[in-house]
C-alpha cells in the first residue's frame, strides 16, 4: 500500500500543541509552525482501525496490558535492531520523559549529579533539577559541523557524586546515530565509575537506512545490567498524545526500583487507547515506517539542497535519524535575540531556538522535518524572502 504524506491535515482547532498554542511560545500565531517534536501526518491506518475498534466498544474502563501487548514489543525490537529481550524485562512509563524523571528518582539521590551531554533535549535538564540533583554537562564536540562525544571531558566531570548518566540515541537535536564504537566507549567509562545510564531511544526507529541503531544495553552483559532503555512508538508511529513508553531493564533489582517509582507516584495503569495503538503499531506499522523514512529524507535532502544554493550561510547538520534538523545560523553574525526577531516576525516560521538546548545551542535552529513537503517549500520561500530584505 502507498501511502500518501503529502496530504494537507489541518490541526487546527484540534488544541494541537505545535499548531493553536503558539502565541504562547512565540508571540503569534501568525507563523508556520515547525517546532514540536511530533508529525503532521496521520498515524497508521492500522493504528487508527485499532483506536476504533475500540472506541466502538464504548466501555473505557481500567484496562491491563495483555500479554500480546508485551509480545508486540519483543517482536519489533528484535526485527528492527537485532535485540533480543524478555517479558520480565519490561515496565510502563506515560512517557519517555517521566520515564527518566522516575528513573533519577530511582537510581540517585537529592545532591547527586546527572551527566547530560550538550546540546540537549531539554526536558533533561527539567527532569534533573525538578528531582533536586545537579546537572553536569558533558558537551559534544562539533567538529565542522559533525557531532562526536568528548570523552576525555566526560572522565573529568565524573568524582564521587556522579550517579547517572542519559544518553540520548539518537541523539535530539543533532541527529547522530551513535555507533557502536562510540556507545562502547562511553559504556566502559560508565562500568568503570559505576554510573547508571539511562537511554532515551525514543528515535531509535527514525534512522536513515545509510545507518544503524544499536541498543546501548545489547552491546554486553555487562552494560545490559548497567542500563536502563526507554522506547515508545510515539515519535515513530505520531502517538505522543496517548502517553504510552516502554522501559527495558534486564537488571532485576533496577526494575524493581524503578516500578517502585512508578508506583509511587500512582502512574501505573496508563491509557487504554495507548495500549492498543502500540500493539496494532509494533505489529502492523513497519511498511508504513519504511515509507516515512523514505519522505523524511526526502525532506531532508530538499532542504540541505535548497539552503546550499540560495542561503549557503545556514548550515544544516548531517541527519543521520530523528526528523529533526539542525540548523545553524550563525554565519548571518546575529544575536539570539536578532535571530528571534528575524526568523518569528520577519520569515514568520516557527522554528525552535537551539538556545533552550543548552549554551551550545546558541545560533541553531532545531526544525521539525516530519511535515508535508508543500510545507518545507513555504518555510524555504518564507526564509529567503525575509533574507533578501535585511542588509547583509
Amino acid at each position: 500500500m502507498q501511502y500518501d504524506f503529502d496530504k494537507i491535515i489541518d490541526r487546527r482547532g484540534s488544541n494541537c500543541l505545535k499548531w493553536d498554542f503558539a502565541s504562547t511560545f512565540f508571540g503569534t500565531n501568525d507563523l508556520l509552525p515547525m517546532w514540536v517534536a511530533d508529525m503532521d501526518f496521520e498515524s497508521p491506518p492500522s493504528v487508527l482501525n485499532a483506536i476504533r475498534r475500540r472506541a466502538e466498544h464504548g466501555v473505557f474502563g481500567y484496562t491491563a496490558r495483555p500479554q500480546s501487548y508485551y509480545q508486540a514489543i519483543i517482536n519489533w525490537v528484535e526485527k528492527r535492531h537485532n535485540w533480543q529481550i524478555k517479558r520480565e524485562w519490561l515496565s510502563y512509563a506515560p512517557g519517555v520523559v517521566p520515564a527518566i524523571h522516575l528513573c533519577i528518582m530511582a537510581f540517585s539521590h537529592p545532591g547527586d549529579k546527572v551527566i547530560v551531554q550538550t546540546p540537549a533535549y531539554y526536558p533533561f535538564f527539567s527532569a534533573v533539577r525538578n528531582t533536586g540533583r545537579q546537572l553536569e554537562t558533558n558537551p559534544l564536540k562539533n567538529v565542522e559541523g559533525h557531532y562526536e562525544m568528548d570523552f576525555d571531558d566526560l572522565e573529568k566531570k565524573i568524582d564521587s557524586r556522579t550517579k547517572i548518566l542519559i544518553l540520548c540515541n539518537p541523539h535530539n537535536p543533532v541527529g547522530r546515530v551513535w555507533t557502536r564504537d562510540e556507545l562502547a566507549r562511553i559504556g566502559e567509562i560508565c562500568l568503570k565509575h559505576d554510573i547508571k545510564i539511562i537511554s532515551d531511544e525514543i528515535h531509535s526507529d527514525l534512522v536513515f537506512k545509510e545507518y544503524e541503531h544499536t541498543p546501548m544495553a545489547s552491546l554486553s552483559e555487562d552494560l545490559a545490567l548497567q542500563t536502563i532503555t526507554c522506547i515508545s512508538p510515539s515519535k515513530t508511529f505520531n502517538l505522543a498524545g496517548l502517553s504510552t513508553a516502554v522501559v527495558i531493564a534486564p537488571n532485576k533489582r533496577m526494575l524493581q526500583e524503578y516500578n517502585n517509582a512508578l508506583s509511587s507516584v500512582g502512574l501505573g495503569l496508563g491509557n487504554v487507547f495507548g495500549i492498543v495503538a502500540l500493539e496494532a503499531a509494533y505489529s502492523h506499522g513497519e511498511e508504513w515506517l519504511e515509507q516515512l523514512l523514505t519522505y523524511i529524507k526526502g525532506n531532508y535532502e530538499y532542504m540541505k539542497e535548497f539552503l546550499k544554493q540560495h542561503l549557503p550561510q545556514i548550515k544544516i547538520t548531517e541527519l543521520q535519524g530523528t526528523y529533526l534538523a539542525w540548523l545553524d545560523f550563525r554565519g548571518f553574525g546575529m544575536t539570539t535575540k536578532e535571530l528571534r526577531d528575524f526568523l518569528y516576525n520577519k520569515a514568520k516560521v516557527g522554528f525552535e531556538d537551539g538556545s533552550v538546548f543548552g549554551k551550545e545551542g546558541e545560533g541553531f535552529m532545531r526544525v521539525n522535518l516530519a511535515c508535508p513537503r508543500s510545507t518545507i517549500e513555504e518555510a524555504m520561500r518564507r526564509l529567503i524572502e525575509a533574507h533578501r530584505k535585511l542588509n547583509i
